[in-house]
Formats: C-alpha cells, structure tokens, sequence
C-alpha cells in the first residue's frame, strides 16, 4: 500500500501544475480564518462575522466544513490531470508494463483520493479547534466537539467527489473534457431538477426524494447551507416576513449513499480500465 500511494504522491509532486494547484487549495482553505477580520456595511446593519458568532462551537464544523467543500474543485482538477497525464506521458501503459496490475493502479489511484480527503478533513478539524478557541463564546469541552458529524459527512463528500473525478479521467481521458463532462453532469442535474420541481410535478417532495439518490445532488445534501442558522440571518428574515425552517443535520442515510456511488465509480474505473485496449 505504501509503495502503491508512493508511486502515485511522487507523480502529483513532479508535475508542476499538480503540486501548484495542491498548494493553492491548503492555503486557500486558511483564508477562512481571514473572515473574522472581515467586516461588512450596508446601510443600517453593520455584520462583523466573528461577532455575530461564525465561529462558536459548535456551528463552526457546519460552516467551515461547508466552505471547504467548495474549494473542492482545486483537487478535483489535480485528480483529473492525474488521469490524463497517465494516458498523455504512456506511464499507465508503462507501470503496467513494469509489472504493476490493473486492479493495482486503480487501487493506487483511489488510495491517493483517500489520502487528499482525509488530510483535507484533518486540516479543517485543527484550522475550525483554533478559529474555535480563539472567538467562541462557548469552549466547553461538550460543546465544542458536539457535532463533530459534520467532519465525517465532509470526508465522505470529498471521498464521492474525487472517486467521480477519478471515473470521468478514466473514462474521458483528456483533463478539459473531462471538466466539461463534469459541468455537463452539473447543469444537467440542476436544470432537470428544476423542470420537474417547479414546472412538471408543481413543487412536489418526491423529485427531491428521486433526486437525492443522483451522485452530485447526494453529495450536495450531505451539508447544506449554515448561513440561515446565523442570528443575524434569521431576525433580518423575520422582519421581512421570511420564517424559513430547515434541516440542517447530517443524516446517514446521505452518507450511505454517497459511500455507495464511491464504491460504484471506482467498481466502474476498474472495469473499464479492465477491458480497455491500452
């Protein structure tokens, strides 16, 4: 295993664009903390993030984890450009030649996305411990590792996305299409979810039922937004007449079923990458 995901660090390492865009997404998930200093004006209400408790414990794992998952697409365009340079440099062709088995590359490939979403995980668990200690109102101990549930529904939205990337690089084998392909499946997601909601079906809970088991939807569900839980949020609402009411858990039945489109898209890598003529 560590010969495997060795082969596969070493490879990221040398190419200069990998190593930058790996780079950029560690020091673009520090940024986060650079929104406590942060304040916003408009008009007559004055936001100071931090003050308005951004970052207390526990609502702190919602936000962060939520923020994170968004610059997740840095990665994803490694793990892409990882797939595409095994075709465009011949080194999948050659590390099969050296003796390396097709079940054996895909393993090494999925153990490198494993890697990436677990010290992504790990990265935003010490960054929010600090932001948390620092401007929380409340650090008890029970109160400031209580939702903790937000981290492992993090890693497993990470560990679906990058298992997908890992697919449409296989399967596509050219970076830009590939990303292409991925924004296709995205619109493609998002524009017939919202002909069926609001035009088809008349704003029926049961497209949100079908639709929470597609794969980016269900990764999406995974976390949902943390701003409408803000105070701050929810009284500006209140007086514009805006009583909304949300769910904001992690639930694991979401979890399940993104750990069983993981499983699925790297099943798929493998078989594809089993029958094809390289």
């Amino acid at each position: 295993m560590k010969r495997l995901l060795a082969i596969e660090l070493q490879k990221i390492w040398k190419n200069k664009a990998s190593r930058v865009l790996t780079l950029t997404y560690f020091i673009l998930l520090t940024f986060i903390a650079l929104i406590a200093s942060i304040k916003f004006d408009f008009g007559p209400f004055k936001i100071d993030p931090a003050e308005n408790g951004i970052f207390n414990f526990p609502y702190i794992w919602h936000f962060n984890t939520y923020v994170a998952a968004n610059l997740k697409f840095f990665l994803a365009i490694v793990i892409v450009s990882m797939m595409a340079n095994e075709y465009s440099y011949g080194t999948l062709k050659q590390n099969l030649i050296d003796g390396l088995s097709k079940k054996e590359f895909i393993y090494s490939k999925f153990l490198t996305v494993i890697l990436f979403a677990s010290i992504s995980t790990i990265f935003v668990f010490i960054m929010s411990l600090i932001l948390g200690f620092s401007f929380s109102s409340y650090t008890e101990f029970s109160i400031a590792f209580s939702d903790l549930e937000y981290l492992i529904a993090f890693f497993v939205k990470l560990l679906g996305f990058f298992s997908f990337c890992l697919f449409l690089g296989i399967f596509v084998k050219r970076s830009a299409f590939t990303l292409g392909f991925l924004l296709v499946w995205y619109l493609f997601e998002n524009i017939s979810y919202a002909i069926l909601k609001f035009k088809v079906f008349n704003k029926s809970e049961m497209v949100d039922k079908v639709y929470a088991f597609f794969p980016l939807e269900s990764m999406s569900n995974l976390i949902v937004e943390p701003f409408s839980r803000l105070s701050i949020i929810k009284t500006v609402g209140k007086q514009i007449g805006i009583n909304q009411t949300k769910d904001y858990d992690v639930h694991f039945g979401g979890i399940i079923i993104v750990l069983v489109w993981t499983a699925i898209f790297i099943y798929l890598s493998y078989k594809l990458l089993k029958k094809r003529d390289l």
